[in-house]
């Protein structure tokens, strides 16, 4: 685990006063699926202006009007040009967010070895993270007010987490004890980044992106590292990861790629992270969910956060905003408009994903 100091990413902002009530705090999560096939070039298509799927993305946040939020599938370059440059043109739309954190994502980061046992390296698949380059597909926060120093977590080998269930085969780590050993635990990232908010406790924002539990064999390789993923968030609230961990208040934001009902994958993980007392789920919802769900389907479709081909995987619910128990959740929602709706297309154009978010008094 190492700390970085957040200030070192942070623009000045322009404004810092918040669309809702003095009081209120609205925290949100989006999978924007701004990744590019190669570096520099998300940097290109913001900068260009004609993007439409960026426009499109930027229209959603503008629209929706977060004070923090977590975004999962940027793409990541060192020096933060694209990271700016996406300020900036939320900024052009009326919603300032001028300070932000990133960081250099286990997604893209070579490893030199073969990570999922098929005889080849070098493809993006034997990174420590899914990408066929460092950072594709990066995470990154962005607020309307100052951020503190972050803990990043992104290096913690999987081997040395606590209560591991790592993937095996014929009795032995797959796909071999030497690649195993270098196996970090988070496919992009695990933070944890505090708010400070005036007058107030500073809020932590624990936040990753998971990996997905599929596209694996018979040793469930990508099912059991989803689920040692999302369980990251209990061992760290339990102290077992670090001298100090996180006290009131905070929130859990972050794409974890699982739903507790439907879908593939060790929904235990989620369904224990969502039953956990030091927590509260809104259950953010969506007429649009409801409206464009098809097929078979447990769980409540107005909860759903992906729309994924039919009948699979399907609409299913894998973002998230959690907050700790001690918080007070105002209101909470899923931008999914109804087809109805003139957001409806936009929503489409920007991301199979819809933004979650969550009001917070505290």
């Amino acid at each position: 685990m190492k700390w970085i100091a957040a200030s070192t990413f942070a623009l000045v902002a322009i404004s810092l006063s918040g669309p809702l009530a003095a009081q209120d705090l609205r925290v949100a999560s989006y999978n924007t699926d701004l990744t590019r096939k190669g570096p520099g070039v998300l940097l290109r298509d913001i900068m260009s202006g004609k993007d439409k799927q960026v426009a499109a993305v930027l229209d959603v946040i503008a629209h929706v009007q977060p004070d923090v939020l977590a975004l999962q599938g940027f793409d990541f370059d060192l020096e933060g040009h694209a990271l700016q440059a996406f300020q900036a043109a939320l900024a052009d739309r009326n919603h300032p967010m001028g300070y932000a954190f990133s960081a250099r994502p286990n997604a893209g980061l070579a490893t030199g070895l073969d990570m999922d046992g098929n005889g080849r390296t070098s493809e993006a698949r034997d990174a420590q993270g899914y990408g066929r380059f460092t950072g594709q597909g990066g995470m990154a926060i962005l607020s309307r007010h100052p951020l503190g120093n972050t803990r990043d977590f992104s290096a913690l080998l999987w081997k040395d987490f606590p209560g591991a269930i790592p993937p095996m085969r014929n009795g032995a780590p797959f796909p071999t004890p030497k690649a195993f050993a270098a196996q970090r635990l988070s496919s992009v990232a695990h933070w944890d980044v505090p708010v400070i908010v005036p007058d107030r406790a500073p809020l932590h924002i624990l936040t990753f992106h998971a990996n997905t539990p599929v596209f694996d064999g018979d040793e469930d390789r990508n099912g059991r590292r989803n689920h040692d993923e999302i369980a990251f968030w209990q061992r760290y609230l339990d102290g077992a990861l670090t001298e100090k961990p996180p006290s009131d208040p905070f929130v859990i934001v972050g794409d974890a790629n699982l739903d507790p009902q439907d879908g593939d994958g060790r929904r235990t993980a989620i369904i224990s992270l969502l039953s956990d007392p030091r927590l509260q789920d809104p259950a953010p919802k969506s007429d649009g969910g409801r409206a464009e769900s098809v097929g078979d389907q447990i769980g409540d479709p107005a909860l759903d956060t992906v729309d994924w081909p039919e009948p699979k995987p399907g609409n299913l619910r894998v973002s998230y905003v959690l907050p700790s128990r001690g918080l007070a959740v105002t209101d909470s929602g899923v931008f999914w408009p109804a087809p109805e709706d003139p957001m409806h297309a936009i929503a489409q154009t920007a991301s199979r994903h819809r933004l979650v978010w969550v009001d917070l008094r505290f």
